[in-house]
């Protein structure tokens, strides 16, 4: 995991709070790439029959490994 600083940042709007958080390895190798963290979190976190702007839903944002580089389309974001 070179490169990787190992963190999740909570960011509570409400309360105007940020607090890091460790990431689990296994977590980090088995989603690879910042769309798959992403949904990982969002999918253990949130219920699926969340509204979709409400208050239990999250906002996950979160780059992939390649953020930086020289990759093509590295820096996009969908």
């Amino acid at each position: 995991m070179l490169g990787w600083l190992g963190q999740v940042l909570r960011v509570n709007l409400s309360g105007g709070t940020a607090k890091a958080e460790p990431l689990a390895p296994s977590v980090a190798r088995t989603c690879l790439g910042g769309r798959g963290l992403a949904t990982y979190l969002h999918a253990s976190e949130v219920s699926p029959s969340a509204q979709p702007l409400g208050i239990e839903n999250n906002l996950v944002l979160a780059t992939g490994p390649l953020i930086g580089t020289l990759a093509k389309t590295s820096g996009s974001f969908d």
